[in-house]
This record gives C-alpha cells, sequence and structure tokens, in this order.
C-alpha cells in the first residue's frame, strides 16, 4: 500500500513516458514528449538527458527488437550502417564545439517544412519497397551515408534523429516505410546506447527513475510498434508529419521566445 502510494506522483509522468514511447515507436520524436515531462516533474536538468536516454533506450530496444523480427534486412548490411552509426554520432559529439547548434537549427527550419509537405501531399510515400532498382553496392552507399550523416546529427543536436532516418531510407534507398522505420530504431537505439554510457560514466543518470520510467517507455513502443507492424505505411506517414511538424514548431518556438 506504501509502494502504491508513493508510486501515484509519478502514474502521469509514466503516462507521458508511455505516450512518448507509442510515438517514438512508430515515427520517432519521443523526446519532444519525455523531456518537458521530466523537467515539469522536478528532475534536475543535470540529469535530465541521461535518466531520458535510459528510459528512451529500454523503450527503443523493445521497437527494434519487433520491427527488425518482422522485417527482412542482411544482417552484413545491418552490421556496417552500425558501424557507421556509431561513427558518426561519436564524430558528430566531438563537432559539438566547431559547429554552433543555432547554424543547425537555422537548416532544420529550412528543411523541415518540404519534408512535412512532402509527406503530406505524397499519398503513396513508403507503400511499396523499391530498393531492388539499386544493386548492392548502390544501396549500400545510399543507406550508409544517411546512417553516418543523420548519426552525425544526432551525436551534434539530435531531436527528430529517428524521423529523419525513417524518410531518408524510404525517399532514398526505396524501402517501404515499415523497412525503413525498422532500420531508424536500430541505429536510434545505437546512438541511444552511446550516449547513455557517456552519461552513466558521468553518473548523470537518475537510476531508479530512469529504469521505472524505461518500463513504461517499453510499454509504449511494444504497442507503437504493434499497430506500426499490423497497418503499416498508413500510419507510419501520418505520424511521421506530426512528428515533423511538431519539431519545426518546437525549435522555431526555442529561437524566439
Amino acid at each position: 500500500m506504501d509502494l502504491l502510494h508513493a508510486a501515484l506522483p509519478y502514474a502521469p509522468l509514466a503516462l507521458l513516458v508511455f505516450l512518448a514511447g507509442f510515438v517514438d515507436a512508430i515515427a520517432g520524436g519521443g523526446g519532444l514528449i519525455t523531456l518537458p515531462a521530466y523537467l515539469a516533474y522536478g528532475v534536475s536538468p543535470l540529469y535530465l538527458l541521461g535518466t531520458n536516454k535510459l528510459s528512451s533506450a529500454m523503450g527503443t530496444t523493445v521497437a527494434a527488437a519487433r520491427f527488425l523480427k518482422e522485417t527482412r534486412t542482411r544482417w552484413d548490411l545491418l552490421f556496417i550502417l552500425v558501424f557507421l552509426a556509431a561513427a558518426g554520432a561519436f564524430l558528430g559529439a566531438r563537432a559539438i564545439a566547431l559547429v554552433p547548434p543555432e547554424a543547425i537549427r537555422y537548416l532544420l527550419i529550412v528543411l523541415l517544412p518540404p519534408v512535412a509537405i512532402f509527406l503530406a501531399a505524397k499519398k503513396s510515400f513508403g507503400l511499396a519497397d523499391t530498393s531492388a532498382r539499386f544493386n548492392d553496392n548502390a544501396l549500400l552507399a545510399r543507406s550508409g551515408s544517411i546512417s553516418f550523416c543523420v548519426s552525425f546529427y544526432d551525436g551534434l543536436l539530435g531531436p527528430g534523429t529517428g524521423t529523419f532516418l525513417a524518410v531518408a531510407f524510404a525517399r532514398v534507398c526505396g524501402f517501404d516505410l515499415l523497412r525503413a522505420t525498422a532500420l531508424a530504431k536500430l541505429l536510434n537505439l545505437v546512438s541511444n546506447l552511446a550516449a547513455l554510457g557517456a552519461f552513466l560514466y558521468l553518473g548523470r543518470v537518475h537510476l531508479k527513475l530512469g529504469l521505472a520510467m524505461g518500463l513504461a517507455g517499453m510499454a509504449g513502443n511494444y504497442a507503437g510498434s504493434h499497430l506500426a507492424l499490423k497497418k503499416g505505411a498508413w500510419v507510419i506517414r501520418p505520424m511521421l508529419f506530426t512528428v515533423s511538424a511538431a519539431l519545426l514548431a518546437k525549435i522555431v518556438w526555442n529561437m524566439v521566445r
């Protein structure tokens, strides 16, 4: 009874983390919900990012496992993409001092509206897998470039990484949105784990809260991935549009306030 009483104040936070996991499994962008939620519940900025990475990594593990189990992707390709994603995220983190974050935000303001408009207008986007038109080397070059470049951005700034990965894999490589989302989840998990390791080393993770909220995130990711696997591009595409629009609104708001 005492345990239930102690847990009740965190029930709304757990619900928000569940919702973030649900959205993140389908289209990415869960951090748009969890970061403000953790701040609202009094998590110190010192522990904010690390605690969020812990709960996010737990949830993304569930989504990545479900998507990869249901989609067919060559393991040798996955290994190369994971390596490139890890390298990109590492170099992006090292480049923070060289590239002003404001410059990246201005770039996103230019790039996000066309992405959102494209997703809204292209009703057939991601419904069919057309990647067979590329030979193995061309597909590796395209997917490898996406993995490295978007993960570099993830290490440098981060918001919307899963969304950018899914849209890029579908648009540039010709994967259907289900397969593109599966790859996005795996590579996003790699960057999350790399960042989590750094935060754990620095002692900037609220372990008890992160693990508890991670369970809520796992439930949300399971529900979201189940819906995405059942409905495919019909649910993923509008969710990608929504997340892209929300990300753009957040960036603009942060810059003008």
